[in-house]
């Protein structure tokens, strides 16, 4: 049984008995006051409903915000808005018609009323909203528990420091809304107010702040610890290039007692999914309780595979671009020809963990992958998803409708606080530190369980896998190679798109991808990536609407 931190129904809209709303269902109801749930406003400065008000602002870290079961287009995963507008998938389903605002954002022809930009905005600012209110019931409660008070404020700032985080990364220039609003005017805010560096500020504080109080360890472990704050405090300072102070950051966090697993496929397994490589990750359960196992992965239960085990919905499909990223050369290296893998070629053993390919075993099934498992397999082509998906054999698997499982979304691990420790190193000159650090990535996979034929007598394909080996002099090789395995590593979880925004190389490797791709892929005809406008979302048009003409700015070019 996972000891996570229970979301339970009844806790998740309490917290925001005198909350107000950010973005509602149409035009001024952004800004009106809404109450929800049952406690009045005398009782919630009590020390157990202070705690569920708390609860309240963990629970919407999943994206599911309301009693509708499409967190799928405000997923945690960011799998529509970090991985399908990137080189590494496409969106899937049942043509482009089926979720046709996602084909759309796929096609870099997104728009602000587009309905997951306003969604994803909207399960954001829940998160800020909720954070905030509770922040506000803590400090006025005068029988919570003073030291545990200030661990969870912590925990509410680090909360806050999530959501904006994400905000910033999607949205750029956002409004900024702290605990000490009160009115509906003091959620009516410019987008402009404060200046990207500004904005970056008040994220590092959140963590900081969180940092210097949280505690090392956590009994409930859906809590995040003072190595997760520090964590994400580095992350915040990669996105700034702040590179130094990003490399400090990770080595606070590599003294801890976070570290890589033995086997990469075991990572993602929700017995587990709070091991000592996740940092700090989205809490999911099932059967549970909760209506409609709304406390599990919804917002991807669209991503399943289809076939004989799963259900068909059958979206986020991994690239050829991508299955081709994962080819080696006969001494176990990146060859990044993106010429098409045949049945001969060496490829990392990632790979058949990642994506699902045909004739390669599927999880523990006993059943070989097909391309007919595809919805859509004219248009998306063969492969599927695998790394995030549960064996249908699983308890932590929900065959019935929504067809969700309990494999936590990892927010941060730690392959990725040494992927971003070598990112730094590069770019401070300590390129051999750099190549230590990406042999240890290697050498995990190296050393991994290998997928396997079907009677178990071999391996499934051609893996090889080996770490560098030659000293590395050259900063641009060397960065090429840190944001290579970034790729390989990373793939499907939800990051590559941000990736290459923050790397300033959006505009050439999308291009790239799309002349090849477009001769694969009848559906990405019209896909057009125009620098200075798709690295981020446009600024939902009902929240524009919602507030006084011209308090807001719209981002270039929407």
């Amino acid at each position: 049984m996972k000891n996570i931190l229970k979301v339970k129904s009844k806790y998740m809209m309490v917290g925001a008995t005198v909350a107000l709303t950010l973005l509602g269902s149409c035009s001024k109801d952004y800004l009106e006051e809404v109450t929800f749930g049952e406690v009045s406003p005398s009782e919630m400065t009590k020390a157990e409903n202070v705690e569920k008000a708390i609860i309240s602002a963990y629970s919407v870290l999943n994206g599911q915000i309301d009693g509708a079961s499409n967190a799928y287009n405000s997923p945690a995963s960011n799998w529509s808005f970090g991985d399908v507008v990137s080189d590494d998938c496409y969106k899937g389903g049942g043509g482009t018609g089926d979720q046709n605002q996602i084909h759309q954002m796929e096609l870099f022809n997104t728009s602000p009323t587009t309905y997951d930009v306003q969604r994803k905005w909207m399960a954001l600012y829940e998160g800020v909203k909720r954070t905030n209110e509770a922040m506000k019931l803590l400090n006025a409660s005068e029988d919570f528990d003073a030291s545990l008070k200030t661990q969870r404020t912590a925990e509410l700032r680090f909360l806050r420091g999530h959501y904006y985080f994400e905000l910033k990364k999607i949205y750029n220039q956002i409004p900024y809304i702290d605990e000490t609003a009160e009115t509906v005017s003091d959620y009516a805010r410019s987008n402009t107010e404060f200046t990207s560096e500004q904005l970056w500020g008040k994220i590092e504080d959140d963590f900081q702040a969180a940092y210097d109080v949280l505690p090392d360890t956590q009994e409930e472990v859906g809590r995040p610890t003072k190595l997760a704050a520090m964590a994400y405090l580095a992350k915040t300072y990669l996105f700034q290039d702040k590179w130094q102070q990003a490399y400090d950051a990770t080595t606070l966090v590599m003294g801890g007692s976070y570290g890589l697993m033995d086997d990469f496929q075991s990572v993602f397994l929700p017995e587990n999914d709070n091991g000592q490589e996740v940092i700090f990750a989205v809490q999911y359960s099932v059967n549970d309780g909760q209506s409609s196992n709304y406390n599990g992965s919804i917002g991807d239960r669209l991503t399943a595979p289809g076939g004989p085990y799963y259900s068909q919905y059958g979206f986020h499909r991994p690239s050829q671009n991508l299955v081709n990223a994962f080819k080696t050369d006969a001494g176990g290296l990146p060859v990044e020809d993106n010429v098409d893998v045949t049945d001969t070629d060496f490829v990392d053993p990632r790979l058949d963990i990642t994506v699902g390919r045909p004739g390669i075993p599927y999880k523990d099934l006993d059943v070989l992958y097909e391309d007919t498992w595809a919805r859509d397999l004219a248009t998306y082509g063969p492969f599927g998803p695998k790394k995030r998906i549960l064996s249908a054999n699983s308890p932590y698997h929900v065959m019935v409708w929504p067809y969700v499982d309990a494999l936590n979304y990892y927010i941060i691990r730690y392959a990725e606080v040494l992927l971003w420790r070598a990112e730094a190193a590069v770019e401070l000159g300590n390129l051999e530190g750099a190549r230590g650090l990406v042999n240890q990535i290697r050498e995990r996979a190296a050393n991994s369980q290998y997928v396997q034929t079907l009677d178990g007598a071999t391996d499934a394909a051609n893996y090889n896998i080996a770490t560098y080996d030659t000293t590395w002099t050259d900063p641009a090789d060397a960065r090429n190679k840190v944001r290579m395995e970034t790729r390989l590593e990373l793939a499907m979880e939800g990051h590559r798109f941000f990736n290459l925004v923050r790397w300033g190389i959006a505009k050439d490797v999308i291009d790239d991808y799309l002349s090849v791709e477009k001769t694969r892929r009848s559906h990405l005809t019209n896909a057009a990536f125009t620098a200075g406008k798709n690295e981020y979302w446009p600024i939902p048009q009902e929240y524009i609407d919602s507030v006084d003409d011209g308090l807001v700015t719209q981002n270039n070019g929407y």
